[in-house]
């Protein structure tokens, strides 16, 4: 069986499991959840849980603080995929298996996906707790997960699927700004910033971390960059949300731990949902006038 047909099989069945949510059109919005961000699923109305583990050639995550499975159902009416957790390269998978859920999102007929993740705040005046839209990023992983032959059946959407094709804006200007609309209205800034990744899972080394300020970096990971490059190829519209779960190293007083990430992360996941109920109806607002190419299963 081949890559994109394991990736057709993934999602024939969570079409089977979700698509009498929304028979016509199916979900054109996904939202993945990074590490202590799992609340946003908890605002999802007339949820329906899919267990990883229950998809067919679906990765497992096996880190703390991500739940592995899928939500599906309603968001502030809107009816979204929520993906409860993620896989990461430093668990062993290849970028293949790390880019694989992406790629059944991408078959289940989504436009635009919410990438979020905990993030390492390498900007002086950043805080534990801030919320950063993502402008760029940096891909410091080591890979491309688009190595190797190309597959133009993952275009989904007009001219995408293109063994090369432009990144210019890899994150959605116009996402962007309505995301910045929906945080003014909660009450709360939304600066944008530039996203490094690094493969991990070791924490960053201070002259590291002084480097990748030097090439420009406000935040620095260990994902959502490969799950942006395959959405992109894909032509999915992406918005990237870091939250700042921890002052990068140089920059803090105490040693860096995955229980302080996943802390902060809870500290501000009810904020991200208000955030997301407010800003998903929108979202699809302005996908409504751009109209998919039927692509379910």
């Amino acid at each position: 069986m081949t890559y994109f047909d394991q990736v057709s099989e993934a999602a024939a069945f969570l079409h089977s499991r979700i698509g009498s949510l929304t028979p016509k059109i199916g979900p054109k919005i996904g939202i993945v959840l990074g590490s202590g961000l799992g609340a946003v699923a908890d605002a999802v109305s007339n949820p329906v849980f899919i267990p990883y583990a229950e998809i067919p050639h679906f990765p497992q995550s096996t880190v703390v603080g991500h739940s592995g499975r899928i939500v599906a159902g309603h968001l502030a009416g809107t009816p979204v995929v929520v993906m409860q957790g993620r896989v990461h390269f430093y668990e062993g998978y290849s970028p293949v298996q790390v880019t694989f859920p992406m790629r059944v999102l991408g078959a289940l007929g989504l436009q635009a996906v919410i990438l979020t993740n905990a993030a390492g705040g390498i900007q002086q005046g950043y805080h534990i707790g801030q919320l950063i839209a993502l402008a760029d990023h940096i891909n410091f992983m080591g890979f491309n997960p688009l190595n190797g032959p190309n597959e133009p059946r993952f275009g989904f959407h007009p001219n995408s699927g293109l063994r090369f094709f432009d990144m210019t804006e890899a994150y959605s200007a116009r996402l962007r700004a309505l995301a910045r609309q929906a945080a003014s209205e909660e009450g709360f800034p939304l600066e944008e910033g530039v996203y490094l990744a690094v493969p991990g899972p070791s924490f960053e080394t201070p002259a590291e971390i002084r480097a990748f300020r030097t090439l420009g970096a406000t935040l620095v990971g260990m994902s959502t960059v490969p799950e942006t490059i395959v959405a992109r190829h894909m032509g999915l519209e992406v918005l990237g949300i870091s939250c700042v779960t921890n002052l990068a190293s140089g920059l803090s007083a105490t040693p860096l731990s995955h229980e302080e990430v996943f802390e902060a992360g809870r500290q501000v996941e009810h904020r991200l949902a208000r955030l997301f109920e407010r800003l998903v109806p929108r979202i699809a607002a302005l996908l409504n006038f751009e109209p998919a190419l039927e692509t379910q299963p």
